[in-house]
Protein backbone atom coordinates (compact mmCIF):
# COMPACT_ATOMS: atom_id res chain seq x y z
CA UNK A 1 0.00 0.00 0.00
CA UNK A 2 1.28 3.81 -0.95
CA UNK A 3 3.23 4.76 1.88
CA UNK A 4 2.77 2.04 4.07
CA UNK A 5 5.85 1.92 6.94
CA UNK A 6 8.16 -0.59 5.98
CA UNK A 7 10.47 -1.98 8.96
CA UNK A 8 14.17 -3.41 7.56
CA UNK A 9 14.78 -6.66 8.97
CA UNK A 10 17.65 -8.91 9.86
CA UNK A 11 17.12 -12.18 9.71
CA UNK A 12 18.04 -14.24 13.48
CA UNK A 13 19.48 -17.22 11.76
CA UNK A 14 17.39 -18.84 14.37
CA UNK A 15 15.03 -21.85 12.61
CA UNK A 16 11.50 -20.92 13.67
CA UNK A 17 11.95 -17.79 15.64
CA UNK A 18 11.80 -14.94 13.01
CA UNK A 19 8.12 -15.64 12.30
CA UNK A 20 7.26 -14.77 15.78
CA UNK A 21 8.78 -11.34 15.12
CA UNK A 22 7.29 -10.87 11.38
CA UNK A 23 10.29 -11.54 9.64
CA UNK A 24 13.41 -10.66 11.66
CA UNK A 25 14.83 -8.37 14.01
CA UNK A 26 14.25 -4.33 12.94
CA UNK A 27 17.61 -3.50 11.74
CA UNK A 28 19.80 -1.23 13.79
CA UNK A 29 18.04 -2.42 16.78
CA UNK A 30 19.91 -3.79 20.55
CA UNK A 31 18.00 -6.95 21.89
CA UNK A 32 18.43 -8.24 25.14
CA UNK A 33 18.23 -11.67 25.54
CA UNK A 34 18.20 -12.63 29.55
CA UNK A 35 17.59 -16.10 31.41
CA UNK A 36 19.18 -18.06 34.07
CA UNK A 37 22.65 -20.02 33.99
CA UNK A 38 22.31 -22.57 31.55
CA UNK A 39 19.45 -21.62 29.56
CA UNK A 40 21.08 -20.89 25.98
CA UNK A 41 21.59 -17.63 26.07
CA UNK A 42 25.52 -17.01 24.74
CA UNK A 43 24.65 -20.05 22.24
CA UNK A 44 21.03 -17.82 20.67
CA UNK A 45 23.81 -14.89 20.52
CA UNK A 46 26.65 -16.61 18.67
CA UNK A 47 24.16 -18.39 16.39
CA UNK A 48 22.84 -14.62 15.36
CA UNK A 49 26.41 -14.01 14.63
CA UNK A 50 27.44 -17.37 12.73
CA UNK A 51 24.42 -17.13 10.40
CA UNK A 52 24.94 -13.48 9.48
CA UNK A 53 27.70 -14.55 8.29
CA UNK A 54 27.24 -17.95 6.93
CA UNK A 55 23.83 -17.43 5.24
CA UNK A 56 23.35 -13.44 4.89
CA UNK A 57 26.77 -12.00 4.43
CA UNK A 58 26.43 -9.88 7.30
CA UNK A 59 29.80 -9.67 9.21
CA UNK A 60 29.78 -9.84 12.68
CA UNK A 61 31.88 -8.60 15.95
CA UNK A 62 31.65 -10.89 18.60
CA UNK A 63 32.80 -9.75 22.15
CA UNK A 64 32.87 -12.36 24.85
CA UNK A 65 33.46 -11.84 28.42
CA UNK A 66 32.88 -14.67 30.17
CA UNK A 67 34.51 -17.37 27.90
CA UNK A 68 38.23 -17.41 26.07
CA UNK A 69 37.47 -17.02 22.12
CA UNK A 70 39.50 -20.31 21.71
CA UNK A 71 37.03 -22.25 24.01
CA UNK A 72 34.32 -20.20 22.37
CA UNK A 73 35.35 -21.97 18.46
CA UNK A 74 36.18 -25.38 20.17
CA UNK A 75 32.79 -25.04 21.76
CA UNK A 76 30.87 -24.12 18.48
CA UNK A 77 32.31 -26.87 16.28
CA UNK A 78 29.49 -28.93 17.96
CA UNK A 79 27.06 -27.07 16.44
CA UNK A 80 29.22 -27.71 12.89
CA UNK A 81 30.32 -23.59 12.76
CA UNK A 82 33.41 -22.97 12.17
CA UNK A 83 33.86 -19.40 13.61
CA UNK A 84 37.51 -19.55 12.21
CA UNK A 85 36.86 -19.75 8.13
CA UNK A 86 34.66 -16.44 8.42
CA UNK A 87 37.50 -15.11 10.33
CA UNK A 88 39.99 -15.58 8.21
CA UNK A 89 37.28 -14.02 5.19
CA UNK A 90 37.17 -11.26 7.27
CA UNK A 91 33.21 -11.97 8.09
CA UNK A 92 34.05 -12.34 11.82
CA UNK A 93 35.64 -10.67 14.47
CA UNK A 94 35.96 -12.41 18.34
CA UNK A 95 37.16 -9.15 21.02
CA UNK A 96 38.99 -11.63 23.72
CA UNK A 97 37.63 -9.67 27.16
CA UNK A 98 38.89 -12.58 29.48
CA UNK A 99 42.65 -13.43 29.28
CA UNK A 100 44.10 -9.67 30.70
CA UNK A 101 41.37 -10.00 33.48
CA UNK A 102 42.52 -13.38 34.53
CA UNK A 103 46.24 -12.49 33.59
CA UNK A 104 46.92 -14.64 31.08
CA UNK A 105 48.59 -13.61 27.61
CA UNK A 106 46.64 -13.67 24.58
CA UNK A 107 47.25 -14.59 20.74
CA UNK A 108 44.30 -12.87 19.49
CA UNK A 109 43.92 -10.27 17.30
CA UNK A 110 41.58 -8.46 19.55
CA UNK A 111 42.41 -8.31 22.41
CA UNK A 112 40.79 -5.88 25.63
CA UNK A 113 43.44 -4.80 27.71
CA UNK A 114 43.33 -5.01 31.05
CA UNK A 115 42.90 -1.55 32.43
CA UNK A 116 41.11 -0.08 30.21
CA UNK A 117 37.99 2.26 31.36
CA UNK A 118 34.39 2.24 30.08
CA UNK A 119 35.19 4.88 27.52
CA UNK A 120 38.41 2.84 25.90
CA UNK A 121 36.50 -0.15 26.62
CA UNK A 122 33.80 1.45 24.23
CA UNK A 123 36.21 3.16 21.99
CA UNK A 124 37.63 0.00 21.29
CA UNK A 125 34.47 -2.25 20.59
CA UNK A 126 33.60 0.99 17.92
CA UNK A 127 36.78 0.48 16.26
CA UNK A 128 36.38 -3.32 15.96
CA UNK A 129 33.16 -2.96 14.45
CA UNK A 130 34.30 -0.03 11.97
CA UNK A 131 37.35 -2.39 11.40
CA UNK A 132 35.28 -4.73 9.81
CA UNK A 133 32.04 -2.89 8.76
CA UNK A 134 30.22 -5.67 10.62
CA UNK A 135 26.37 -5.19 10.25
CA UNK A 136 25.85 -7.55 13.90
CA UNK A 137 27.13 -7.14 17.13
CA UNK A 138 26.88 -9.54 20.37
CA UNK A 139 28.30 -8.48 23.81
CA UNK A 140 28.59 -11.42 26.09
CA UNK A 141 28.11 -10.20 28.97
CA UNK A 142 26.68 -7.30 30.66
CA UNK A 143 27.38 -8.74 34.18
CA UNK A 144 31.09 -9.37 33.64
CA UNK A 145 30.79 -5.72 31.68
CA UNK A 146 30.56 -4.89 35.25
CA UNK A 147 33.46 -6.80 36.91
CA UNK A 148 35.71 -5.95 34.40
CA UNK A 149 35.33 -2.27 34.90
CA UNK A 150 35.73 -2.74 38.75
CA UNK A 151 31.77 -2.19 40.33
CA UNK A 152 28.30 -2.58 39.77
CA UNK A 153 27.42 1.05 41.34
CA UNK A 154 28.84 2.37 37.47
CA UNK A 155 27.04 0.16 35.34
CA UNK A 156 24.02 2.20 34.71
CA UNK A 157 26.30 4.96 33.03
CA UNK A 158 28.35 2.61 31.24
CA UNK A 159 24.95 0.86 29.94
CA UNK A 160 23.59 4.43 28.86
CA UNK A 161 27.30 5.41 27.32
CA UNK A 162 26.57 1.62 25.28
CA UNK A 163 23.37 2.42 24.09
CA UNK A 164 24.52 5.77 22.93
CA UNK A 165 27.38 4.19 20.99
CA UNK A 166 25.18 1.26 19.84
CA UNK A 167 23.06 3.50 17.93
CA UNK A 168 25.83 5.52 16.67
CA UNK A 169 27.17 2.86 15.10
CA UNK A 170 23.50 1.14 13.26
CA UNK A 171 24.73 -2.50 14.10
CA UNK A 172 22.20 -4.76 14.92
CA UNK A 173 22.92 -6.20 18.39
CA UNK A 174 21.93 -8.80 20.97
CA UNK A 175 23.84 -8.40 25.10
CA UNK A 176 22.99 -11.30 27.15
CA UNK A 177 22.63 -10.76 31.01
CA UNK A 178 21.47 -12.75 33.83
CA UNK A 179 17.82 -12.85 34.78
CA UNK A 180 18.09 -13.35 39.13
CA UNK A 181 14.40 -14.60 39.05
CA UNK A 182 11.92 -14.71 35.86
CA UNK A 183 9.24 -15.95 37.45
CA UNK A 184 9.03 -12.79 40.03
CA UNK A 185 9.78 -10.58 37.11
CA UNK A 186 13.49 -9.89 37.90
CA UNK A 187 14.53 -10.55 34.34
CA UNK A 188 18.03 -8.42 34.87
CA UNK A 189 20.67 -8.19 37.01
CA UNK A 190 20.52 -4.75 37.18
CA UNK A 191 17.12 -3.73 36.41
CA UNK A 192 18.52 -1.29 33.80
CA UNK A 193 18.96 -3.52 31.09
CA UNK A 194 15.81 -4.34 29.60
CA UNK A 195 14.99 -0.50 29.38
CA UNK A 196 18.55 0.77 27.29
CA UNK A 197 16.86 -2.34 24.94
CA UNK A 198 14.40 -2.04 21.99
CA UNK A 199 13.84 -5.79 22.62
CA UNK A 200 14.18 -8.22 25.55
CA UNK A 201 13.71 -12.52 24.86
CA UNK A 202 13.63 -14.27 28.00
CA UNK A 203 15.23 -17.44 27.66
CA UNK A 204 14.51 -20.23 30.72
CA UNK A 205 13.05 -23.30 32.15
CA UNK A 206 10.08 -24.68 32.43
CA UNK A 207 9.02 -28.35 34.18
CA UNK A 208 7.38 -31.02 32.63
CA UNK A 209 7.26 -34.23 33.68
CA UNK A 210 9.45 -33.99 36.12
CA UNK A 211 11.72 -32.97 33.13
CA UNK A 212 12.94 -29.11 32.35
CA UNK A 213 11.98 -28.23 28.91
CA UNK A 214 13.42 -25.00 27.51
CA UNK A 215 10.58 -21.92 26.65
CA UNK A 216 11.23 -18.60 25.32
CA UNK A 217 8.97 -15.95 25.89
CA UNK A 218 8.84 -12.06 23.69
CA UNK A 219 8.59 -9.34 26.05
CA UNK A 220 9.70 -6.55 24.16
CA UNK A 221 10.46 -5.96 20.83
CA UNK A 222 9.37 -2.41 18.94
CA UNK A 223 8.22 -1.74 15.73
CA UNK A 224 7.21 -5.73 15.79
CA UNK A 225 3.96 -7.62 16.63
CA UNK A 226 4.92 -10.17 18.83
CA UNK A 227 2.86 -13.04 21.01
CA UNK A 228 3.39 -12.30 24.82
CA UNK A 229 3.55 -16.55 25.01
CA UNK A 230 5.96 -19.14 25.93
CA UNK A 231 7.37 -20.85 22.84
CA UNK A 232 9.30 -24.37 23.19
CA UNK A 233 13.09 -24.16 22.19
CA UNK A 234 15.77 -26.94 21.68
CA UNK A 235 19.64 -26.52 21.66
CA UNK A 236 20.10 -29.21 18.88
CA UNK A 237 23.32 -30.95 17.02
CA UNK A 238 22.83 -27.77 14.47
CA UNK A 239 22.13 -24.92 17.25
CA UNK A 240 18.32 -23.41 18.37
CA UNK A 241 15.43 -24.42 17.12
CA UNK A 242 12.36 -22.74 18.36
CA UNK A 243 9.05 -24.19 17.60
CA UNK A 244 6.02 -21.45 17.05
CA UNK A 245 3.18 -23.73 17.14
CA UNK A 246 4.39 -25.14 20.57
CA UNK A 247 4.38 -29.26 19.31
CA UNK A 248 7.19 -30.36 21.32
CA UNK A 249 5.24 -29.89 24.95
Amino acid sequence: MEGEYRVDRVKSGISGFDELIEGGFPRGTTVLVTGPTGSGKTTFGLQFIYKGAELYDEPGVIVTLEERAQDLRREMKAFGWDLEKYEREGKLAIIDGVSAVVGLPSEERFVLEGSLNAEDFLRYIYRVVKAIKAERLLIDSIPSIAFRLGGEERIRNVLLQLNTILLEMGVTSILTTEALDPARGKISRYGIEEYIARGVILLDFMEREVELKRYLLIRKMRETRHQMKKFPFEITSEGIVVYPSGEVY
